[in-house]
């Protein structure tokens, strides 16, 4: 019996049939001395029957202890258990089987363990951000809320199950008002030296067919210290350069004027003054621009018609325009962004483009519109780009270096960006992205 379970499995159904067919013909010879004929092929046939049932039980009782064996792993696969392996010594070619079904067992149990080091980590990356995080169940309650969370907003207790609006009672009253706005923003918390700013950000996902949310608060205080001290720098560094630019040859040309004066050169005196007073006015010119710059309204948008405001533009300076939609309309205020495309287009023609070659363009984007003025001219260097934003910056001799960063200003009042960028064959493109809300 041994012997046959290690054969294979047609072997083994071969041997029950030869067994079977041997068992009923010497049944029948042996029946045939004492019965008729037919009663003993009779007897023969149910003789075989029950020695082929016999020793096919015998023969695959291995075979069924198999499959129950491969249907108790494939359940503790189906429930996340694959620590489960089969042994089989048997049949050759039922352990070609067992050895692939070992082999998934194998990578099942590898897959989870990588899956369970990948979650761990992610865990560990997550609960020790300094980024405040929570997610939120359709029910707007907390899901998940890391360590952040929980010293920014639960007092360092755990914030899962809790109602979101119930975290939210015991908060700072600017705390709750961002929070209950549901928008992206930055707001501040405290007061004079004990202020701190936030940034909050929310965004919504679907987890296992559900709509949840993420929220999170990033403290920016410091980093926008640092960086108002790096603007700060940066401006001071462009005031001194323009008004040593302006003072040191005031100085220069009233001392030369004395001179002048006590050798009683009278004939040059006047090129002397004449350059005193056209510094003094380039000079003037600066600090009322600083001025302007530094006192620039909040914008009153209203709902505009983009074709009239371009037409208006159009009066005022040379360009080719691209507008789509044609009937398009947007919200913003029609002074100041005038006043910023006009320096911009101003920008353009000086850069030695053709007049051809200054374009507008208006598209419609999902996030709001684009607006690109495009030229043909020199373009810019890196470190002009990296600088040229920053108000009082100019690489000409003339210039006041505010267009470019009026136009920020203006912009970002707005709630959109403005970017820079050299064009493939020449040129500059200024791209302002106007949202559909401020």
């Amino acid at each position: 019996m041994g012997r046959l379970r290690s054969m294979g499995l047609n072997a083994r159904v071969i041997v029950v049939a030869l067994a079977a067919a041997m068992a009923a013909v010497l049944t029948t010879l042996l029946f045939t001395r004492w019965l008729p004929p037919w009663l003993a092929a009779l007897s023969g046939m149910a003789v075989a029957i029950i020695v082929a049932t016999a020793l096919a039980w015998q023969v695959l009782g291995g075979m069924r202890a198999l499959f129950r064996a491969l249907a108790g792993t494939v359940a503790a696969y189906r429930d996340g258990d694959f620590s489960f392996g089969i042994h089989w010594d048997g049949a050759a070619d039922l352990a070609e089987l067992v050895g692939a079904h070992n082999a998934l067992g194998d990578v099942l149990r590898d897959q989870r363990q990588a899956l369970v080091q990948r979650e761990l980590l992610l865990d560990t990356v997550l609960q020790n951000t300094p980024v405040a995080m929570l997610l939120l169940d359709p029910s707007r309650h907390v899901v998940l809320g890391n360590l952040a969370a929980r010293r920014l907003l639960g007092e360092g207790r755990r914030l899962e199950g809790r109602s979101f609006d119930a975290v939210l009672d015991g908060l700072d009253p600017a705390v709750r008002e961002a929070l209950s706005r549901r928008t992206d923003g930055l707001f501040t918390v405290g007061r004079a030296e004990a202020e701190e700013i936030y940034h909050l950000a929310r965004r919504n996902f679907l987890l296992n067919g559900r709509a949840h949310e993420l929220v999170m608060l990033r403290q920016l205080t410091a980093e926008l210290r640092r960086q108002e001290v790096q603007t700060w720098k940066k401006v001071i560094r462009v005031i001194s350069h323009e008004l040593n630019n302006s003072l040191a040859p005031i100085a220069s040309l009233a001392h030369s004027g004395a001179e002048l004066l006590r050798r009683g050169q009278y004939q040059r005196l006047p090129l002397a003054l004449a350059t005193i007073e056209e510094r003094s006015r380039h000079l003037e010119g600066f600090i009322h621009g600083y001025a302007r710059f530094a006192k620039l309204p909040a914008p009153q948008a209203v709902e505009l018609a983009w074709r009239p405001f371009i037409d208006r533009l159009a009066s005022q300076a040379t360009f080719e325009i691209e507008l789509e939609p044609e009937d398009g309309r947007a919200c913003f205020d029609a002074a100041q962004l005038e006043q910023a495309l006009l320096n911009l287009l101003k920008n353009a023609h000086e850069s030695g483009s053709a007049e051809s070659e200054v374009r507008l363009t208006v598209r419609r984007v999902p996030q709001g519109w684009r607006i690109e003025v495009r030229d043909r001219g020199d373009g810019m260097s890196e470190a002009v780009l990296a600088n040229a934003l920053l108000p009082f910056y100019s690489t000409k001799r003339q210039g006041t270096g505010l267009g470019l960063a009026l136009a920020r200003e203006i912009i970002e009042a707005h709630g959109g960006r403005i970017g820079l960028g050299n064009r493939a064959g020449g040129g500059l493109c200024v791209s302002l992205l106007l949202p559909d809300t401020m």
